[in-house]
């Protein structure tokens, strides 16, 4: 008997170191040798991909997208259409994306795709109203949009709905409303996209791209100028 319970206290006690000794090395050096890592050279990435304003305030994440929308007469009206404000360059449409007017007030909503098949009469008709705003309210009076003109990524969603990036050809298709919103020069808003748009990653992963928040923000300082 006495040999059976001093086998169990020897069990229990071993047990219990080994318990503690892997508790210190998985739960609290290996968490620190990472972040250790982590923030020696990758600090930018560990730490959220944050980008700041001229001020040196955090005003999102390269890696999410923000909408860019005129407030709502109502903000408790569920009904009320969102609009948006046309003076900044606008991101892929997405009920996901929280919202933004570089100012700050970031709130991320959700992340979804529609699940629809290509053929679905909803998604069809979501397309079709999405080209059709966009032919409009990117045509100015020197400028008219075609609806063969409009880029796949200016009226569908990405797969999470929060793509931050849009492709060269739907930010250089706003170029002129944006100038005109802002009372600048065509050329000095085609400056700014092709100063922004990034090329495929290692020259051969995906596909050009411009981040609509960097975009903005270099609006919002050339519009200040």
């Amino acid at each position: 008997m006495n040999n059976s319970v001093g086998n169990t206290v020897r069990l229990i006690g071993a047990g219990l170191r080994a318990l503690l000794v892997l508790t210190v090395i998985c739960g609290v050096l290996y968490p620190l040798a990472v972040t250790g890592v982590a923030q020696a050279l990758f600090n930018d990435k560990a730490n959220g991909s944050e980008i700041k304003d001229k001020s040196g305030q955090v005003v999102g994440s390269s890696l999410i997208g923000q909408s860019y929308n005129l407030p709502k007469n109502d903000p408790n009206d569920a009904e009320e259409a969102v609009k948006p404000d046309l003076k900044w360059f606008q991101p892929r449409p997405s009920n996901g994306l929280g919202s933004n007017s570089v100012n700050m007030q970031y709130s991320l909503i959700l992340s979804g795709a529609t699940n629809k098949a290509a053929d679905n009469p909803d998604l069809v008709k979501l397309v079709e109203d999405a080209k059709a705003a966009v032919v409009a309210d990117n045509t100015t009076a020197t400028y008219a949009v075609k609806p063969q003109d409009v880029p796949a990524d200016a009226v569908t969603s990405s797969g999470s709905g929060l793509d931050p990036n849009i492709s060269p050809e739907y930010a250089k298709l706003q170029v002129h409303r944006v100038a005109e919103q802002n009372k600048l020069d065509v050329k000095q808003v085609e400056k700014l996209v092709e100063d922004h748009t990034e090329g495929r990653t290692l020259g051969f992963m995906g596909e050009p791209r411009v981040n609509v928040l960097e975009l903005n923000i270099a609006l919002k300082a050339l519009s200040k100028s």
